[in-house]
């Protein structure tokens, strides 16, 4: 058994200083029998303890990208991410043919995780279904509309991974997407042009969730109020990136406020570049510039982020003035809710998997319980 000591622990949506049981790779109760073996104790006296981190959309990392298809991209992306406090996520593709999108797929279903990566719980499949219009970094040469037979095919080969699909609900064929496939996968508003009443249609047939909030997509306007209100109205769950990059502060804690704590999530949309030296590298095939935080295509649109999910929880917390209950809560538990995953993952709940991240008043990471046992 392992006991984390004197820490703050993050529970219910607050903190409140105690202790965190660990029996076999599961949280214990604390009733658990200390006594029927032995016990290690980590002394965390100062530090918080939270749930590990799940991200919902991200690319890569340290020079690998998820639509590599290999295991060697992925375990070196995973390990990466276990070291930063992420101890689950979703593998996010690019807008690519159905042939690169398949072999894709089949490396993801075929992967185990190794015993110091985080777990791949899921894709999170960002193109090709969206709007030549509104590319963002993805390769507008692949684009297609909507193709529910397609898509079924890389969700056989997946091994049921796929956990979102993103499409533009104002293209050709889309509206009739949703309703064959919304009870099958959480679908989201992505890379659109679409106004106020088809992004509201898209909510009333079964969208629910809404890629990088802000970007790739209409700004808010009081005669053209675009995606943003009908998502608000619509109960979907919108994710943002906070890496003080892709949005200002203030439109970060304007979309907190209205949307709520319950319902708001946080991703890092990271790529390859992240966790690397300043210089270039590639995303969705396109060359990309990375300078400190910024990452953009030769062209200067931003080409995902260079920032971890950690990293945009510790922006959100600190220099976008979120408070630290409400942004844990939107890297934890909030993105496990959408994606299906909160019965195993995304709280310290007993029964749950034994993801525990400690971190320091300045919220470094001090320390990484990943499956029940500390790798860092």
């Amino acid at each position: 058994m392992l006991k984390i000591t004197g820490a703050k622990v993050f529970k219910n949506g607050e903190f409140a200083e105690g202790d965190v049981l660990i029996e076999g790779d599961r949280i214990a109760t604390a009733s658990a029998d200390e006594s029927a073996g032995d016990v290690e104790s980590i002394d965390a006296a100062g530090l918080y303890a939270i749930p590990g981190l799940v991200d919902i959309h991200t690319h890569g990392a340290v020079g690998h990208d998820f639509c590599d298809g290999t295991h060697e991209s992925i375990d070196a992306i995973t390990r990466y991410e276990a070291s930063r406090g992420v101890t689950a996520w979703c593998g996010t593709t690019m807008t690519f043919p159905e042939k690169k999108l398949a072999g894709i797929m089949h490396c993801a279903a075929e992967h185990v995780d190794a015993d110091d990566a985080a777990a791949l719980v899921g894709i999170n499949m960002e193109g090709p279904f969206i709007s030549p219009e509104k590319v963002g970094a993805q390769n507008p040469a692949y684009v297609q509309q909507c193709d529910a037979a397609m898509f079924r095919r890389l969700q056989q080969a997946s091994g049921g991974k796929i956990k979102l699909i993103d499409i533009a609900p104002e293209e050709p064929g889309a509206y009739e997407f949703i309703d064959e496939m919304h009870d099958d996968v959480r679908i989201s508003v992505a890379h659109t042009c679409a106004d106020y009443d088809q992004a509201a249609e898209a909510f009333r047939r079964g969208a629910k969730h809404v890629t990088h909030l802000y970007n790739a997509m209409p700004g808010l306007h009081h005669r053209k109020p675009g995606v943003i209100p009908a998502a608000l109205e619509g109960g979907a769950t919108p994710e943002i990136i906070a890496d003080g990059v892709h949005i200002h502060p203030a439109m970060v804690r304007l979309a907190f406020s209205m949307f709520g704590a319950d319902r708001m999530i946080l991703i890092s949309d990271s790529m390859e570049a992240t966790g690397m030296p300043d210089g270039e590298y590639s995303l969705g095939g396109q060359a990309v510039t990375k300078r400190g935080a910024h990452a953009t295509l030769h062209d200067g649109t931003l080409a995902g982020s260079a920032t971890d999910l950690m990293g945009c929880m510790k922006t959100a917390a600190t220099a976008m003035g979120l408070p630290l209950e409400v942004a844990v809560r939107a890297a934890t538990e909030n993105p496990a809710r959408a994606i299906g995953v909160f019965g195993e993952r995304g709280s310290l709940d007993a029964g749950k998997v034994a993801d525990v991240v400690l971190l320091d008043a300045d919220l470094n990471v001090a320390g990484v319980i990943l499956r029940g046992k500390r790798i860092r």
